[in-house]
């Protein structure tokens, strides 16, 4: 049984909490063609949760690499609602299945120098636990955000998170890693922004935050 060593405890973050700072954001393939044959859950409720999460991203400024497959001969263009969150930005278009072959998304993760890959996309059991499995292999640590993706059928999807887990990657949830990353409400500079998202894409929570700031004139937490 481990033992604590009391002297040492102190009230610090843990090194396994994604943070702003450690954190790179990796969306994959959310195009119509996928969204098409998604049958592991609403089709609605995974395109609130990603636009939720290209959000989350974009308040704390964490690096963000989006992906398409086969765009203009397949799949479409990358979900609009998320797209518009970066209209600058280069959207990386391959022909591999496996995002990590495409050395492009491979060199644009390294660029950032993060280690910690926040991963989401369509389908759960291709698009997303090959490069799952492939960045796991290389020594990055990397979490599923489970509602921001989806697969064929409910055991595809699920199936391949327990793979994914089985391999070292973390299943979270988009709402989850918003408030990992803002984690002190004392932080007044995105405290706005997060309950902005919250109240636009966290459902009975958002209601509650609009609840707080009309009866009670508070809206934390």
């Amino acid at each position: 049984m481990a033992t604590v060593d009391f002297d040492k405890v102190t009230a610090a973050p843990s090194a396994d909490l994604i943070t702003p700072d450690n954190s790179v954001f990796l969306f994959v393939d959310h195009q119509p063609q996928m969204f098409f044959g998604v049958g592991s859950d609403d089709r609605t409720s995974i395109i609130n949760s990603t636009v939720a999460l290209g959000k989350a991203a974009k308040t704390f400024d964490v690096p963000t690499v989006l992906t398409t497959v086969a765009a203009q001969s397949f799949a479409g263009n990358l979900l609009p609602s998320l797209a518009e969150l970066y209209p600058d930005q280069e959207i990386i278009d391959r022909t591999t299945m496996n995002t990590w072959e495409d050395q492009r998304v491979v060199d644009a993760i390294k660029a950032t120098g993060r280690t910690k890959i926040v991963l989401s996309g369509l389908w759960t059991e291709v698009c997303l636990v090959l490069p799952a499995l492939s960045a796991l292999a290389q020594g990055y640590e990397v979490y599923v955000v489970t509602d921001a993706s989806g697969g064929v059928t409910e055991a595809a999807h699920e199936h391949a998170i327990t793979r994914m887990v089985q391999a070292g990657a973390v299943p979270v949830t988009w709402i989850q890693v918003l408030l990992e990353l803002q984690r002190d409400w004392a932080r007044t500079e995105t405290y706005g922004p997060v309950s902005e998202i919250v109240k636009a894409h966290g459902g009975a929570y958002g209601l509650g935050m609009y609840f707080a700031g009309d009866f009670i004139g508070g809206e934390a937490g």
